[in-house]
């Protein structure tokens, strides 16, 4: 069951109105019938994976009562390093069993010693890297003493698995959603209706942004050797706005959904294609994951403390890890050292703090130094796309070579032609329509906590049916959403 999908308008509504009336404002009943409508949503996607979910929220469970009750500091390190270990242990088998295999292979055949290992024929669970991290900053927090363990299981497995936030994030926080978990919920009118909003807009944006650039960029991307350079570029553009409004309008429809009960999750995108610096990108781009891995990695190594050596190698870790995070392929791990190269020199410099206000603040449009601080940064992280969309290094480094290659064939117009040719009806014009009109609806309201927060009650009705009926009319051929594989 995805987000998109006719099974979901009408889970969403039953759950919805059950959740209101039939619980009769009791959140312990609410608890439990968000617990069976989570696992019921999970299970749509494969139900065996149902009992890893709730081994894993088990063991988290067990472990942080354990932790906090244990007598003396020798058993509560016991407890939390089993946790660890075993969160660990499960993501790296399901996910990156197979790629130290093949790896490992590779490297021994680089050098003459030819091996046949054994690899897993298995499939990788929906959402195991977000629930993974869900479970561990509650055990890390637990053994920080941030918060006190959950005793109630019920509590704390719909922490763990709310339907929303359980395949594509937000990585959530027990410090941050717990609290809301564990009391009365009231309904309240004016977040229902902006939670729709957000939905909405999260539509849009994955329906006829992300779906429509898909085409063009797969297009691109699938027949990249017969394609010019300038072509190239414009497939990297595209997918640049396909995996924005695809992760985003995903993250859109779950803050939104989630607000229809009562609660809050963490904010996950901040308008990154607005940002005058790589520092100020990874601030306002996947914020949840970023957050976790300052709060959970980056600071447990010495942050930006201790001598440049230390600050250099912090930032390097964090940036690979993120990128081995998404996937098990060296194309995820070069995007991230890309990003870490970039970030260095702010660093160095001590300038990776100054674009923390909004940009262009107060007035309409940008200043020319901050419209070239955009369009700079919108193109280095254009460019560090290809390594994630890519299926290969040299795939992507041949990409990225062409790219840069200007030569007499770099604006062959014919190739325009067999763009045209190669894609379905106004899949082009929608295209550069959409993304248009989500440029212009999110930069009017870049100061606000999603693209679609309108306060001007009078163009709110008109924008409602213009959105329903371009979703209806020009949404792009239906894909899974991307973050789905991680």
């Amino acid at each position: 069951m995805i987000f998109t999908s006719i099974g979901f308008a009408v889970f969403l509504p039953v759950v919805f109105l059950l959740y209101w009336f039939a619980t009769k404002g009791n959140f312990k009943f609410q608890n439990i019938l968000l617990l069976i409508s989570s696992y019921f949503f999970y299970g749509c996607w494969d139900w065996r994976f149902l009992f890893l979910l709730l081994f894993s929220t088990s063991l988290d469970f067990v472990t942080g009562i354990k932790i906090h009750d244990a007598e003396n500091k020798s058993t509560r390190k016991f407890w939390f390093w089993l946790s660890i270990c075993v969160n660990l242990g499960f993501l790296g088998v399901f996910k990156y069993y197979n790629f130290f295999a093949a790896s490992f292979a590779e490297g021994l055949s680089s050098l003459g010693v030819h091996v046949d290992l054994w690899t897993l024929n298995i499939i990788l669970p929906v959402g195991i890297s977000f629930y993974t991290f869900h479970g561990l900053s509650y055990v890390i927090d637990t053994y920080n003493e941030k918060i006190k363990p959950e005793r109630n299981f019920i509590n704390y497995a719909v922490f763990v698995s709310f339907f929303p936030l359980l395949v594509a994030g937000p990585i959530e926080r027990a410090t941050h959603l717990l609290p809301q978990i564990i009391k009365k919920r009231e309904f309240d009118y004016l977040k229902a209706v902006d939670g729709m909003r957000q939905i909405l807009w999260g539509l849009f944006k994955k329906m006829v942004v992300a779906d429509n650039c898909a085409e063009i960029s797969n297009h691109i991307f699938g027949t990249y050797q017969n394609q010019s350079g300038s072509l190239l570029f414009l497939g990297a553009v595209a997918f640049a706005f396909q995996i924005y409004g695809d992760f985003s309008g995903y993250s859109d429809i779950a803050i939104g959904t989630a607000k229809l009960f009562g609660i809050d999750l963490l904010r996950n995108f901040s308008y990154p294609y607005f940002s005058r610096d790589i520092a100020e990108f990874w601030r306002r781009w996947h914020i949840s994951l970023t957050s976790w891995l300052k709060d959970y990695l980056y600071i447990l190594l010495g942050g930006s403390r201790g001598t440049k050596a230390k600050v250099i190698r912090n930032t390097l870790v964090i940036f690979l890890v993120s990128g081995f995070w998404h996937g098990a392929n060296w194309t995820f791990i070069a995007w991230g050292g890309f990003h870490a190269l970039l970030f260095l020199p702010l660093i160095l410099w001590k300038t990776n703090r100054k674009n923390i206000n909004i940009v262009a603040e107060g007035k309409q449009f940008p200043g020319f130094k901050e419209l070239f601080q955009i369009l700079y940064t919108f193109f280095l992280v254009t460019i560090g796309w290809i390594f994630f969309r890519a299926e290969t290094f040299e795939k992507a480094t041949y990409f990225i070579k062409k790219i840069f290659s200007f030569n007499t064939n770099y604006f062959d117009i014919s190739s325009f032609t067999d763009l045209s040719a190669g894609l379905s009806g106004f899949t082009l014009l929608f295209s550069v329509l959409s993304v248009i009109v989500l440029i212009l609806v999110e930069w009017n309201n870049r100061d606000k906590s999603h693209g679609f927060d309108v306060s001007n009650k009078k163009f709110r009705w008109p924008m409602y049916i213009a959105l329903c009926l371009s979703i209806y009319i020009c949404q792009g051929g239906s894909s899974a959403f991307i973050y789905f594989q991680f």
